[in-house]
C-alpha cells in the first residue's frame, strides 16, 4: 500500500515481454529481448522489476511470448519474496483459451488477453512498463502525478531537443501537462509544430528550455475501468500507435515529466552505445547506486583472476580470468576467459558455466590468443579462436557469416558461436 496526495493505494504492475525483438537480431535468436544479458552480468527484465521493488510496487505479471525459456528460468531462480510479503513476480505467457487462441498481436492486445487476472488483483491501479527499457525511475512520483491530477491514465515522458524527438512517438500537452495530442516520430520542423511544452510546465519539472519536446517513455499508469474501456476495442493492438491516440479523446490524460537517463534498448546499435555510455569517463547511468541497485540472479562466483593485465575505462564482471591482456573502454561479462587477448570498446557478455570441452577441434570457450576484438558485440559462451581480428576494419553495415552478423556496423558473434583460429570479420 503507497499513500500519495493524501490517499493510499494498491498497485499491480504488468511488465510487457516484447515480441520478436527483429530488431535486435542476433541476440534475440534464442531468447526474449528482455532476456538479453546487459552490463556483464544483468538481464534487461532486472531494470523494471528493480524499479518496481524500490518503488514498494511487488507485485508483477510479466507478459511473455517468443523464445520465453531462458527468460521464465531467470524470473524463477532470481526473484522470490518472503512468504509473510504481498510481493510475488509471475509469468502470463501466451496461451490458447476458449475466448481465444490468437498469439498476441500488440502490446495491447497482450494485457487484453490477460485482462480478467490483472483486473481481479487489488487495488485501483494498473502500471504498464516495458522490458527493453535502461534507466532508474521511482514510481512513486509517477503515482503522485496522477492521483494529484485526477487523471485516467497518466503517461512517463522524456523531454528532448528537436534533433531527437523525431525517433520517438511525441506528445503535445497543455499547460497543465495534459496530453492533448499523439505525434508519430516527427522528422521535420513541420512535422513538430506546435509540439513544445509550455515553458512554465517545463520548470515544475526542472526541465530546460533547450529540450522543449516531449517522447512518450511507454510507461502507462492506468484506472483499471479506464483500462478496460480503452482495450474494449479488438481492433487497438498497440498502446503506442493505438490506445493512447484514442484514449485522449475520451478522458484524462496526464503527462509525468521524466528528468534523467532513459533508452530504448530496441536495436542493435542502440544496445551497443547503451554499453558505451557506462564505460564513459563520467557515466549518465550506472549500476552501482548504493540506494537503488539492481537485482539479478546471484551466482556466487569468486573474485576475478588478472595477471598482469591493462585495464581502462572499463567493467570487469566477477569470476573472469584474464591472462597478459589488453581491456579498453569495454565491459567484460561473468566468466569470461582470455589469454594474451586485446579488447576496445566492446561487449564480452561471458559464458554460462565455467569452460566445459567443446566439440572436437574447436576453440576452448572464451577468447584466444593474439585475438583482437574492437567495437563488436560477443554474446554468450562464443569460442573465439587464437590470431581471431574481429573489427570490421571496411565498415560494412549489413552482413551475415557463419556464427556472426553485422548490423548497423557493429559485429555481433552469436550465442555459442566457433570462430576459427586466424579468422577476420
Amino acid at each position: 500500500m503507497i499513500e500519495a496526495c493524501g490517499q493510499e493505494q494498491d498497485v499491480i504492475t504488468v511488465i510487457l515481454g516484447g515480441g520478436r525483438g527483429h530488431r535486435l537480431d542476433p541476440l534475440t535468436r534464442e531468447r526474449a529481448k528482455p532476456a538479453v544479458p546487459i552490463a556483464g552480468k544483468y538481464r534487461l527484465i532486472d531494470i523494471p522489476i528493480s524499479n518496481c521493488i524500490h518503488s514498494g510496487m511487488e507485485r508483477m505479471f510479466v507478459l511473455t511470448q517468443f523464445n520465453s525459456v531462458s527468460l521464465h528460468r531467470h524470473l524463477v531462480r532470481t526473484y522470490k519474496f518472503d512468504l509473510f510479503s504481498r510481493g510475488f513476480v509471475q509469468l502470463l505467457a501466451a496461451q490458447q483459451t476458449p475466448r481465444g487462441e490468437a498469439w498476441f498481436q500488440g502490446t495491447a492486445d497482450a494485457v487484453r488477453q490477460n485482462l480478467d487476472i490483472i483486473l481481479e488483483s487489488r487495488g485501483e491501479l494498473v502500471l504498464i512498463l516495458s522490458g527493453d527499457h535502461m534507466y532508474r525511475m521511482d514510481y512513486r512520483r509517477l503515482l503522485r502525478e496522477h492521483l494529484c491530477t485526477g487523471a485516467d491514465v497518466t503517461v512517463a515522458a522524456l523531454p528532448c531537443a528537436e534533433n531527437e524527438i523525431g525517433e520517438f512517438g511525441a506528445i503535445r500537452v497543455d499547460a497543465a501537462g495534459r496530453i492533448v495530442e499523439f505525434r508519430e516520430k516527427p522528422k521535420d520542423a513541420a512535422a513538430c509544430a506546435g509540439m513544445q511544452a509550455d515553458p512554465g510546465l517545463l520548470a515544475r519539472f526542472g526541465v530546460g528550455l533547450d529540450r522543449p519536446y516531449l517522447a512518450s517513455m511507454g510507461i502507462y499508469l492506468f484506472k483499471k475501468a479506464y483500462l478496460r474501456a480503452c482495450l474494449e476495442s479488438s481492433q487497438r493492438h498497440d498502446f503506442g500507435r493505438d490506445v493512447l491516440p484514442h484514449a485522449v479523446t475520451g478522458g484524462a490524460v496526464q503527462s509525468f515529466l521524466f528528468e534523467g537517463y532513459w533508452r530504448d534498448i530496441g536495436t542493435i546499435r542502440a544496445f551497443y552505445d547503451a554499453h558505451m555510455d557506462l564505460v564513459q569517463a563520467d557515466p549518465p547511468f550506472h549500476f552501482n547506486d548504493p540506494d537503488w541497485p539492481f537485482y539479478t540472479h546471484p551466482r556466487y562466483l569468486p573474485g576475478s583472476s588478472l595477471n598482469a593485465v591493462r585495464i581502462n575505462r572499463s567493467i570487469v564482471s566477477e569470476g573472469t580470468r584474464l591472462e597478459e591482456c589488453t581491456v579498453e573502454r569495454s565491459i567484460i561479462g561473468v566468466r569470461t576467459t582470455m589469454t594474451r587477448a586485446t579488447v576496445r570498446r566492446s561487449l564480452v557478455m561471458g559464458a554460462d558455466p565455467y569452460p566445459p570441452a567443446g566439440p572436437p577441434g574447436s576453440p576452448p570457450l572464451g577468447i584466444g590468443e593474439g585475438s583482437l576484438i574492437d567495437g563488436a558485440i560477443i554474446d554468450k559462451n562464443a569460442r573465439i579462436g587464437c590470431d581471431v581480428r574481429i573489427a570490421n576494419a571496411n565498415g560494412v553495415a549489413e552482413a551475415e557469416g557463419q556464427g556472426w552478423a553485422i548490423r548497423e556496423g557493429i559485429v555481433v558473434v552469436t550465442k555459442n558461436a566457433v570462430i576459427p583460429d586466424g579468422a577476420v570479420i
